[in-house]
């Protein structure tokens, strides 16, 4: 189990490397300059190795989950990222997103992190799905499914309490947990897509926002095309994008390169698959040239360790 944590949250944190210095790219531009390896500075003027909010804010959850699971926790740990730098690469802010920023104000300022993610449709960006990545690991053995959605609606309306956003993080969520348990990566999808129809056969979801998910739940996103695959911050895009790099490509390099290289962006993108690739092929599959000049390496590792020994407690405990 340790070399999948490694692999997942390392890998959140190399993909989210390697696109920080050419976000806002275009494709075209990267496709004349593709990124083939970490480089510094660019967009954000930072050092090689340095990753973004995204992976800040998946470090946090991952803190938090190490503790007794609570919401207001969580909140209070994404708030001290946000005021002071904590889990920051250099221990500093350097980019945040709109709705995030504006969540964490409300809970700042004393509203309950369970009621501050917006409920608005325009406010759907990627925030919450770049982050939720830990709650694969500690969610893996919950069997009833309306359980395991509140649990991940919950997190992701810390910022982003929309259906889409929550929704969108139950099918990264789902589709992790089942290759942590072993299916190879069409079997898992499969099965996602089965677990996915269980959640929805059991509650009166809104049909115009399901139909959303059609690419994904209705047939197999690597069958599109990479014209048709975007890579901007809405959250529908990132899962699309991420999922559809996964499925095209064959190793955790070949798929971070190409969510990178799609362009716009590029951290969230090369984030959200890193994620998910990383726990699929494995720790070691992570570029040793990559993983070990991330930023902070060390201070991962122990926290990863920690949340170990946490699951394997809560394993013996048969709670979460």
């Amino acid at each position: 189990m340790l070399e999948k944590i490694q692999g997942g949250i390392i890998g959140v944190a190399v993909g989210d490397a390697l696109g920080v210095p050419v976000e806002f790219k275009s494709r075209e531009y990267l496709k004349a300059n593709p990124i083939r390896d970490l480089i510094g500075y660019g967009s954000w003027n930072q050092p090689p190795g340095t990753w973004s909010d995204d992976t800040s804010l998946t470090l946090c959850l991952l803190e938090g989950l190490i503790e007794d699971f609570d919401i207001e926790n969580i909140g209070s740990l994404f708030v001290k990222w946000y005021k002071e730098g904590y889990w920051g690469a250099h221990n500093k802010v350097f980019d945040i997103g709109g709705s995030t920023r504006y969540a964490l104000d409300r809970i700042f300022k004393g509203e309950s992190a369970k009621f501050s993610g917006s409920l608005f449709e325009e406010e759907n960006g990627n925030g919450s799905l770049m982050r939720t990545l830990p709650l694969i690991y500690f969610l893996k053995d919950i069997k009833e499914i309306n359980e395991l959605y509140k649990v991940i609606k919950d997190v992701s309306s810390i910022t982003h309490a929309h259906f889409r956003s929550c929704f969108s993080c139950f099918v990264y969520c789902v589709l992790g947990i089942r290759m942590l348990q072993g299916d190879s990566k069409n079997v898992a999808y499969k099965n996602m897509q089965s677990d996915v129809e269980r959640l929805v056969a059991s509650n009166s979801f809104n049909a115009k926002e399901l139909k959303l998910f059609d690419r994904i739940l209705r047939n197999n996103i690597w069958e599109y095309k990479e014209e048709e695959i975007q890579s901007s911050g809405y959250v529908l895009d990132a899962l699309e994008a991420s999922l559809w790099c996964l499925y095209t490509s064959n190793s955790y390099e070949e798929a971070v390169l190409k969510a990178v290289n799609l362009g716009r962006d590029t951290d969230t993108t090369g984030a959200i698959t890193g994620g998910l690739a990383g726990l699929y092929y494995g720790f070691e599959s992570i570029p040793e040239v990559w993983k070990f000049r991330i930023a902070r390496y060390d201070d991962i590792e122990s926290l990863i360790l920690k949340f170990k020994i946490k699951l394997e407690k809560n394993e013996n405990n048969n709670s979460i």
